[in-house]
């Protein structure tokens, strides 16, 4: 593809992402490619996702340089513009990001000549039964990282409020959806809806709705299943929950997860992908659907997401495992496979590897 406009989201806290952003700019100013930073907060304000994909040119390739939190900044805009989105990695323990800051410019090459895979990633959106927003006072309380908070989420217009279906926001998550508590002293009491049907009530420190890229982050720690990126499913998961049945449920991507705060719980905040966007108080409720469109990551190669949760997990084999003293072999084989097997997605070899995937 032809890339015109690229739109840079920096991690400002790191001196690297300060050279990696120079040197994408230069080579946009080779050739004549319009470069604009956005995701800033100008003001001490946050403008919202089509605020800022506007103020810069509409970008049709958003490039990140940071880690996961960075390329999360890059996803709310990305998704907005129905923009590429590339990862540049800068990070410490992450999935999401593609390239090594030294092939920066490799891969920008990569993607102006069409030599790569476009990912597609589920998002979630919600559904509410009243407007989301902070309450006064209470931004400087729950201050959230190092800039200020996002605005309220707006109304989508494209669909109808639905009565009983509550109010459609414009919301975009590639993580996950929080409902969690706001006093230390006391958990939520949420009922939990699976496609129309009462699982169950929920007492609680908190309760998500994870996509499957976001399966590797609050929700692993929550006691999460790791689900492939590849795979459309809502995973939810509580957190700290007071009830035998603690487990994760993985839903269809069809079928809708409601979470109600019930009458006798304290006031719970809504976090989309770690930013807070709103509290709800007793008798509230958000739905939580598969958005209707989706994230374009680039991709330079076959993504290896196993051997990656190797890594960044640290997994260690078990000692009853390797007693004799050898590490399992490898697998796949280098050979082509079976005509019958010839539909299976496997990653390159390690000796195959890409050095910029």
């Amino acid at each position: 593809m032809t890339v015109t406009r690229i739109g840079l989201v920096m991690h400002g806290g790191r001196a690297q992402a300060g050279d990696a952003a120079r040197i994408v700019r230069d080579w946009c100013a080779e050739r004549g490619v319009h470069c604009a930073d956005i995701d800033v907060w100008r003001d001490d304000t946050r403008h919202s996702a089509r605020e800022e994909v506007e103020a810069a040119g509409n970008p049709d390739l958003i490039v990140t340089l940071g880690g996961d939190g960075t390329f999360l900044r890059g996803a709310r805009l990305a998704a907005e513009n129905d923009a590429l989105l590339l990862g540049v990695d800068l990070g410490r323990v992450g999935f999401l990001t593609e390239v090594p800051a030294a092939a920066v410019c490799e891969a920008l090459e990569a993607v102006q000549e069409d030599r790569i895979t476009v990912e597609s990633r589920m998002l979630l959106t919600l559904r509410a039964s009243r407007r989301l927003q902070v309450p006064t006072g209470m931004e400087a309380l729950l201050r959230y990282g190092r800039g200020p908070l996002l605005p309220p989420p707006r109304v989508r217009t494209d669909c109808a409020e639905g009565d009983d279906w509550g109010i459609a926001l414009h919301v975009t998550a590639l993580n996950d959806i929080v409902l969690e508590k706001l006093a230390r002293d006391r958990q939520v009491s949420v009922g939990v809806y699976l496609a129309g049907r009462r699982l169950a009530s929920y007492s609680a420190d908190a309760l998500l709705v994870a996509t499957p890229t976001g399966s590797t982050a609050y929700s692993f720690a929550a006691g999460g299943p790791v689900v492939s990126p590849r795979a459309d499913a809502l995973i939810f998961t509580p957190v700290a929950p007071h009830m035998t049945f603690d487990r994760s449920v993985v839903a269809a991507p069809d079928e809708p997860i409601a979470l109600r705060v019930l009458d006798r719980s304290g006031p719970a905040a809504v976090s989309v992908d770690g930013q807070l966007r709103g509290v709800l108080d007793p008798g509230d409720w958000i739905g939580v659907y598969a958005a209707p469109r989706r994230l374009r990551a680039v991709r330079l190669g076959p993504m290896d997401f196993y051997g990656r949760l190797r890594e960044r997990m640290n997994l260690t084999d078990a000692p009853a495992a390797v007693a004799d003293g050898r590490a399992a072999p490898l697998w796949p084989v280098t050979s082509s496979p079976p005509d019958d097997l010839a539909h299976l997605v496997l990653p390159a070899g390690p000796e195959e590897t890409p050095s910029a995937s």
